[in-house]
């Protein structure tokens, strides 16, 4: 069986926008290496991938998306999340990430 299942710690990032801020996830290049070699085939549009997202007590569905410049996928956060687990900007984070297959 293969795994889809990544536990990770990574830090929160802003990226400005003019009417609106999102805030995203790097994921390590370790797994993020590891993520494309196992569910690479499975990629959708703009080569974003299914997965699910627990971090402290929220889990949600959502995706995440290749970033080629950094050589690894990113993770939007979403506002209900960043407030329900009082994350922000610049704060390290511990959550797990499971491959939709």
């Amino acid at each position: 069986m293969i795994k889809n299942k990544f536990n990770m710690r990574a830090k929160v990032w802003l990226y400005p926008a003019q009417h609106a801020a999102w805030h995203f996830i790097t994921l390590p290049k370790k797994q993020s290496g590891e993520i494309t070699k196992r569910f690479g085939l499975l990629k959708r549009g703009w080569g974003s991938l299914p997965v699910v997202v627990t971090m402290g007590d929220t889990s949600w569905r959502t995706s995440i998306f290749p970033d080629k410049k950094q050589g690894a996928y990113l993770l939007p956060l979403k506002a209900e999340v960043r407030k329900k687990e009082k994350i922000k900007a610049g704060d390290m984070v511990l959550f797990s990430l499971e491959v939709r297959v």
